[in-house]
């Protein structure tokens, strides 16, 4: 049976089945008993505070403990309310969680959840507004996954938790009070699968996270000009699904990538060389790609809008292919 539900509640539905199926996993965080975001609020009485535990302001200090912690046969799920703290915890993440089950040839398993709010969320300013997805991209043993809807957003989580090596879930702000259809009962999506949200035959568009409704709407506003647009959503962003990819611009001949994220060194600048190499004699056109400017992102709204992406300059990127 299905019904529809929030983002986030889609979000705590997936943790709550995971915990409810493995005695091992616990939540550790800031104010994850009340949580301002909404993703964990509620568990505590569920499953008492031996499970769901609150902890200081101190992200460097609980990101590197719940590595241990994983070590020895937890499995933490790690709350770090705003994707701009990874920058506080990155040796923790990047240098401990990332490398040991390597580095210990495979002995140790480090089932690891590190989830956050990312994205800018109207004037939250330069310091509250990142999306770090493309630097953690470039981390060897790192999962990543980015859901655009509330039914991805449970069966990602439950995956994610099930999961032996440590994942980051990034769950887009302006997506959190979006609703769609979910399934009441526990279901798992596999990590590394992306979904084609949408058919077309004249040009594929992979979008992440929270610009996959605004190319949706862009396809839709297309299709009544006579242009045929695919959307793909990789949800998955570390493994990529690139044969999904190469399976549609084999039949498009098209390419375009948008990204919630500077332009520089994104998530779409590395689709789109996967796609040059892989398929350069189908293009039909130089592939196109539309992510922020490379500055920080503001708090004036004016200046906020400006930077990042929007419909119009999806919509003339993929004309941009048909010229």
């Amino acid at each position: 049976m299905t019904r529809k539900i929030y983002f986030i509640q889609a979000m705590q539905e997936g943790l709550r089945a995971a915990m409810a199926e493995d005695d091992s996993v616990v939540v550790i965080g800031e104010d994850v008993d009340r949580s301002i975001i909404g993703a964990t609020r509620g568990l505590v009485g569920e499953f008492g505070e031996d499970r769901v535990r609150n902890t200081p302001i101190s992200e460097a200090t609980f990101v590197g403990a719940c590595v241990g912690a994983a070590a020895v046969g937890l499995r933490p799920v790690v709350d770090l309310m705003v994707g701009s703290f990874f920058y506080v915890a990155m040796d923790q993440v990047a240098n401990q969680a990332a490398k040991l089950r390597y580095m210990s040839g495979g002995q140790v398993d480090l089932p690891i959840v590190y989830f956050t709010a990312t994205g800018p969320s109207g004037s939250g300013a330069a310091q509250h507004s990142e999306n770090p997805h493309p630097m953690l991209m470039n981390v060897a043993g790192l999962k990543i996954v980015m859901p655009s809807t509330p039914y991805d957003a449970k069966g990602l989580m439950l995956s994610a938790v099930r999961e032996p090596n440590p994942v980051i879930y990034f769950q887009d702000f302006v997506l959190g009070g979006t609703k769609g259809e979910v399934p009441e009962e526990p279901y798992a999506i596999p990590l590394g699968v992306a979904d084609v949200k949408r058919r077309g035959t004249d040009v594929t568009l992979v979008a992440i996270g929270a610009l996959v409704p605004k190319a949706l709407k862009v396809a839709a506003a297309l299709e009544k000009e006579g242009v045929s647009v695919e959307v793909i959503d990789p949800r998955t962003l570390a493994p990529l699904d690139t044969d999904t990819i190469l399976e549609s611009v084999g039949s498009t001949g098209r390419l375009v990538v948008c990204d919630s994220a500077r332009l520089t060194c994104s998530a779409a600048s590395e689709i789109v060389a996967a796609v040059t190499e892989n398929a350069f004699g189908v293009l039909k056109s130089a592939p196109q790609r539309v992510a922020w400017e490379d500055v920080p992102v503001p708090f004036s709204p004016v200046l906020e809008k400006r930077v990042l992406v929007d419909e119009d300059r999806i919509r003339a990127a993929v004309l941009k292919t048909l010229a």
